[in-house]
């Protein structure tokens, strides 16, 4: 190589290098709602996506949501045994948004004591990770209808209590996705997950959060 050529060269290495660098990574954990499910096209308009288009190019956000999943280890299909889960530590997130809870509201899954202990073991496993990411717990948005055993009742009395004691006790943020989306009900189909209008909304109130 010429010598006139290295200093140049050298600059776009340590350039790029650096851009590489600033990009902040955000790991979406969560079940169906996270997922995408019932959007015609959920690499597009899932809200994962669309808080990462609204993030900008700074920022690099993976869906980790599995459909169907519940946040309690003894649940009945469990989020720890998923490969969404496996990918948030390949990932090693500089954020992590947690929305679990829905699922656990079903009759057959509910027990308070072992959905604090499960969370609990969740934050302290994610702390774990290299990049020691900020973590942001969600409380999930409204069940506008009681189905497949998903209940309002029990996220308002059981799951968003205990949301909040964990975020007091780990000094976390709290993003309240529950009150500031219950006039979207139209924008639920099945009463259970958001349509397109919804997704964005839900992402722009965590974006809102994490830009803070």
């Amino acid at each position: 190589m010429k010598k006139g050529l290295i200093i140049p060269v050298l600059c776009l290495v340590l350039s790029l290098s650096s851009c590489s660098y600033r990009i902040i990574r955000v790991a979406c954990i969560g079940d169906s709602i996270t997922e995408g499910a019932g959007l015609a096209c959920q690499s597009k308009t899932g809200y994962p996506v669309v808080l990462n288009d609204i993030l900008g190019s700074k920022y690099s956000v993976l869906n980790s949501g599995r459909s169907a999943t519940t946040l309690q280890k003894k649940g009945d299909f469990p989020y720890w045994i998923c490969k969404e889960f496996s990918n948030v530590f390949v990932f090693n997130p500089n954020i992590v948004v947690i929305k679990l809870g829905t699922n656990d509201t079903k009759p057959q899954n509910w027990r308070v004591g072992n959905y604090e202990k499960d969370y609990q073991a969740l934050i302290d496993t994610l702390k774990t990770l290299p990049a020691k990411p900020r973590i942001y717990l969600c409380l999930p948005a409204p069940v506008f209808k009681t189905k497949w055993g998903i209940n309002d009742s029990t996220v308002v009395h059981g799951v968003i209590p205990a949301i909040t004691r964990l975020a007091a006790t780990n000094h976390l943020t709290v993003i309240d996705l529950h009150s500031k989306m219950q006039n979207l009900g139209a924008n639920f189909p099945d009463s259970i997950h958001p349509n397109e209008n919804a997704a964005r909304e839900m992402a722009k109130l965590i974006a809102s959060e994490i830009k803070k």
